[in-house]
């Protein structure tokens, strides 16, 4: 028997994602139409013999996030539960404070996942590998390659060429070490737990030694990474299984826009039937597009590749949207042009108005390139990224926003270029 558990952070995590946050929480962000952490819900569920999925965060039990376990539940027929940590405890802390939870039924071994990923979640052929290790190992790290400037932003592991062991992990490391990185999806057997007790018993001994002792908190924040796959490795303790397939991680709104597009993609193979088709009476599309079935389009529009279209959406004659992702409720009037941008919830746009960002995709050129986590500033000024309009926004007729970031509840009345809207 099987289980998996999704890590999916909580309020202070994600600021990078502001302001698509503020109105609900990452998790439940849509990618490629359905909310991110229902590709990760999907994956598992097509794993045999999983039995139950658990969610481990603090966030408060949300309305928001009822209602996607209740429906999630009812899909795919499988125990979904959300456990709160009363603080953040780390990767390794979370599932240590609720390995009761995790272990009970007694789980030959479970999965565990960072929601903020996007990816094939090559979980069966993890498990096949899992199988085929001799010995007594505690876990599988799906690992990736990078290249080498940027495998730097990330968990570095060298392998054993042969056996695919980790002899070496480093956490963003300052120098480069290896090309193969974490990708933040793990295959754990119940013996972990004993290794993350160690670390929380060691912890909680140096607290105590202290003057004065610095609360029982610090020890039960223990994050795998560096107090756990450090001491393993080299152990034959921990081993990486490389994945081909795609992988990305989504930090900040426009890398939610490359997420789309690696998803959009996959649905040729995986779900056909969400993929928009050119039909008499409805809109010219080209390339990978999702329209929700309750979106009204005009059939003179022109939309993708690569666009998703929420519940409810208005699109008027004659409008142009191409890598971008429109929210639930908005409205694009005719003639209006999205170009790399994420239209927020009941947002207006209005007519031959523009809205206009700058992809932050990876080199094309490079087949190990990732996307870059970019700071918001360089140089003194906003960094030209995407443009988010946040929910409630209204962008007037004629008007050009570009490279900009707008909060939530704006009525613009002019143009505006590589700016914060406040």
């Amino acid at each position: 028997m099987l289980k998996a558990v999704v890590l999916i952070g909580g309020p202070q995590k994600g600021t990078r994602f502001r302001p698509l946050s503020f109105e609900v929480p990452k998790p439940l962000f849509p990618v490629a139409g359905v909310p991110m952490l229902q590709h990760h819900i999907e994956a598992c569920a097509k794993v045999p013999d999983m039995k139950e999925i658990i969610l481990i965060g603090f966030y408060q039990p949300n309305e928001e996030l009822n209602r996607f376990l209740a429906s999630a539940q009812q899909e795919f027929k499988i125990s979904i539960r959300y456990l709160q940590e009363f603080a953040a405890l780390g990767t390794g802390g979370g599932i240590y404070h609720f390995r009761d939870q995790i272990l009970s039924g007694g789980p030959s071994a479970f999965f565990l996942m960072n929601a903020d990923v996007c990816s094939e979640f090559p979980l069966q052929d993890m498990l096949r590998f899992h199988q085929q290790q001799q010995g007594s190992h505690c876990g599988i790290i799906l690992g990736t390659t990078a290249n080498r400037k940027q495998s730097l932003n990330y968990g570095c592991i060298v392998e054993n060429v042969d056996t695919n062991e980790v002899l070496h992990f480093v956490e963003k490391p300052s120098t480069f070490v290896s090309d193969i990185i974490n990708c933040g999806i793990y295959l754990f057997t119940p013996e972990i737990f004993g290794h993350i007790g160690a670390v929380f018993q060691r912890n909680q001994e140096e607290r105590l030694q202290e003057d004065p002792p610095c609360g029982r908190l610090m020890s039960e924040v223990i994050r795998l990474e560096q107090d756990i796959f450090t001491m393993l490795a080299g152990q034959k303790q921990l081993y990486v299984y490389k994945t081909q397939h795609f992988w990305s991680q989504i930090k900040s709104a426009g890398s939610a826009i490359y997420a789309s597009r690696l998803y959009l993609n996959q649905y040729h193979r995986t779900h056909p039937e969400r993929l928009a088709t050119n039909q008499e009476g409805g809109p010219k599309v080209t390339g990978d597009v999702y329209i929700h079935p309750t979106a009204t389009i005009e059939p003179t529009a022109v939309l993708g590749p690569n666009v998703s279209i929420g519940k409810g959406v208005t699109i008027g004659a004659g409008v142009r949207v191409r890598e971008s992702i429109v929210l639930h409720g908005a409205t694009l009037q005719d003639h209006c042009c999205v170009l790399n941008s994420i239209v927020g919830w009941e947002s207006t746009i209005g007519k031959w108005a523009r809205v206009e960002g700058t992809p932050s995709d990876p080199n094309p050129n490079d087949p190990y390139a990732k996307i870059d986590s970019e700071t918001l500033f360089r140089d003194g000024g906003l960094t030209p990224s995407i443009t988010i309009l946040g929910c409630n926004v209204n962008i007037p007729s004629e008007v050009i926003i570009r490279n900009s970031i707008v909060l939530p509840h704006k009525d613009l009345n002019r143009s505006f270029k590589n700016q914060i809207i406040l």
